[in-house]
């Protein structure tokens, strides 16, 4: 295109032909300095400026749905579906799970004899999705028909119309929104909807794009006695996030962030890795998602591949250097490189204490550098594709957060898949601004 535009320029206003009224010549120099502004001008029309967040927002559940240990166990020990072996073995995994008293479910779960319909799942949906969409688009006064670009996701519940049609329906989106709906990518598939998000802004210059992440827990449960399938009725509890991304120009100077780099892995080649998380049938035929105990190590050989993909584009030379010369030098331990000469902030996936930790391990991060991370699956528990949001809310929060930080979201999810987000704050936000954490943020970080 630019080179078109350049070749009419000299095709019709040739050196020879630039006089101005009053016989008076242009100079070369003016011609050239007027050329010069009209590429530049065009460029800055037609070149990909990048995907920027201009917010996003969290679902913050009301108190009424708390569910505390004791709660749980209540509910598992009078259901009568349990037998005393998987009762103990639920409740030794509550124990450990590193999630507190804050978090919560759905109110048909709440229920003594719980609802787990078609219709509840989609009344979970809908309020947790109609919930934050509203509270994001109010907050900036967009007309939902300026919407663009519509991505869900949500990997166990796949209701037909779709849970994009359902938003669409809700709030009166355009006809010709470009909408898309996720299912079945797993607790990644938030990440997963940003680098579809990103491709499709190369595309569709000046739109506005929202990203609706969940995990509809409601009826989702497992009601038999295969224990890698009794972990997910203790660790999954309900949430959801709204993001706002844009390639406008006029977007640019009151968004939160820009995203940098974003690097996706996928395990599935690998049976191993492929069925470490896994919806199936168990003996008697109930349905469940297997957690497996390779889950781990599969995390772990995954991480390491999606770091080597993304270390060259965001660790200085010295570490890269000092990484290679183990490698060279066939070290019995390969080095480690100090990500946190990367980024400032860390937000891994809070899928349980055991991920954290593992993540800490493998990347020899401090506590700290995982306190949003615990933070989040101790009051939210693990709410699958979002958790990261709620984790950069922590962030926010908490006044860490300064302009020109780099933050680093590391996702994992079934297939098996990380992919990790690199965003860079190009704003100075301001703690005090309401989000999921502002009524109890000065109570945290808590003891674990």
């Amino acid at each position: 295109m630019l080179l078109k535009m350049v070749s009419f320029l000299f095709t019709h206003f040739s050196l020879s032909n630039l006089t101005t009224i009053g016989e008076t010549p242009i100079s070369v120099t003016h011609f050239f300095v007027a050329c010069a502004l009209i590429i530049i001008f065009l460029y800055y029309c037609f070149s990909f400026s990048g995907v920027y967040l201009v917010d996003f927002t969290c679902y913050h559940p009301a108190d009424s749905l708390r569910v505390p240990f004791s709660h749980f166990v209540e509910h598992f020990t009078t259901s009568n579906v349990f037998d005393k072996e998987s009762l103990d073995f639920q409740e030794k995994v509550l124990e450990k799970s590193g999630i507190g008293d804050e978090s919560c479910i759905p109110l048909n779960l709440h229920e003594m004899q719980p609802d787990v319909s078609l219709k509840r799942s989609r009344e979970e949906t809908e309020e947790v999705l109609c919930t934050i969409v509203k509270d994001l688009l109010s907050k900036h006064k967009i007309n939902p028909k300026s919407i663009d670009i519509l991505v869900t996701n949500c990997s166990l519940f796949c209701p037909t119309p779709s849970i994009s049609s359902m938003i669409i329906n809700k709030f009166g989106f355009r006809s010709n929104i470009k909408s898309i709906n996720l299912s079945g990518m797993g607790c990644s598939a938030g990440i997963l909807s940003i680098s579809l998000v990103k491709d499709l802004l190369k595309v569709h210059k000046n739109s506005l794009a929202l990203v609706l992440s969940m995990e509809a827990i409601s009826s989702n449960g497992y009601t038999g006695s295969t224990k890698s399938m009794l972990i997910s009725n203790t660790v999954f509890r309900m949430g959801g996030a709204a993001i706002l991304l844009s390639n406008r120009q006029q977007d640019k100077h009151i968004a939160k962030y820009k995203l940098k780099h974003l690097v996706r892995t996928h395990m599935g080649y690998d049976d191993q890795a492929y069925s470490s998380v896994f919806q199936q049938q168990d003996k008697d035929g109930n349905v469940g998602v297997s957690i497996s105990r390779s889950l781990l190590p599969v995390a772990a050989r995954a991480l390491r591949i999606n770091i080597s993909q993304l270390g060259p584009h965001v660790l200085p030379y010295s570490e890269q250097l000092k990484y290679l010369w183990s490698v060279v030098c066939k070290k019995s331990k390969t080095y480690v490189p100090n990500f946190k000469k990367a980024f400032e902030h860390f937000c891994i996936h809070a899928g349980g204490r055991a991920i954290i930790d593992a993540v800490e391990e493998n990347l020899k991060l401090s506590k700290e550098d995982g306190e949003a991370s615990r933070m989040t699956l101790y009051r939210f528990g693990n709410t699958s594709s979002s958790s990261y949001w709620y984790e950069l809310c922590y962030l926010e929060a908490k006044g860490k957060v300064k302009k020109g930080d780099r933050v680093w979201q590391i996702a994992f999810g079934s297939g098996f898949k990380v992919n990790s987000a690199v965003w860079k704050c190009v704003s100075n936000l301001d703690p005090k601004e309401r989000n999921a954490w502002s009524d109890r943020i000065h109570l945290y970080p808590v003891g674990i």
